[in-house]
């Protein structure tokens, strides 16, 4: 069976075009998104995953109307292949999982995504090694401010307050204060 699937992006007003080319492509049944509709649940999607069949072929105009990443095409892909469902492109004719080429695309696709995660993943970790090189702090704010630091550590170190007592007057947890210590300590040594 010849399953289509539309899905009208910001840029497009109406999913006429693409459910006209959909049936003259003999899709028997069209499952349509609209922007009315959540962009990142998409139900109609989940609903054609749901229920195709062994032998069944979905079929896009495009496809970027099926997902929004190389790598979210490639997950819906691999879960079509492995219910033996087959995908095709209208306006990508090379497109077509049930042959050998668009297999190889496919294949090809995959190996272009996981560059594209590993180059991903490269930039990010230079970028926070270079932040933290200019002095950039990474993470969460710090509860306590250096003067207050200083204060805690005394507290605890030299005027012998328990831990808990200084962690209320700081509002803060008691592993906060601790980790002040910590870090005074290793200073120290």
């Amino acid at each position: 069976m010849l399953i289509g699937y539309a899905r009208v992006s910001t840029d497009e007003c109406t999913l006429d075009v693409q459910v006209w080319h959909l049936h003259d492509a003999g899709c028997e049944a069209v499952y349509e998104d609209s922007l009315l509709e959540d962009e990142k649940k998409r139900p109609a999607l989940r609903r054609l995953l749901q229920d195709v069949t062994k032998g069944d072929i979905v079929i896009v105009y495009r496809l970027d109307r099926l997902a929004r990443s190389t790598q979210h095409l490639l997950e819906i892909a691999e879960s079509l292949r492995r219910r033996n469902v087959g995908l095709r492109s209208i306006c990508e004719p090379w497109m077509d999982t049930t042959s050998p080429e668009g297999r190889i695309v496919m294949t090809v696709f995959a190996g272009i995504a996981d560059f594209e995660r590993a180059l991903i993943r490269e930039r990010t970790a230079m970028g926070r090694l270079n932040a933290r090189q200019r002095g950039i702090h990474m993470g969460r704010p710090a509860k306590v401010d250096p003067a207050e630091s200083a204060a805690i550590y005394r507290m605890v170190t030299h005027d012998g307050l328990p831990v808990a007592e200084v962690a209320d007057r700081f509002n803060v947890h008691k592993a906060t204060i601790y980790r002040v210590i910590s870090k005074y300590r290793s200073r120290e040594s």
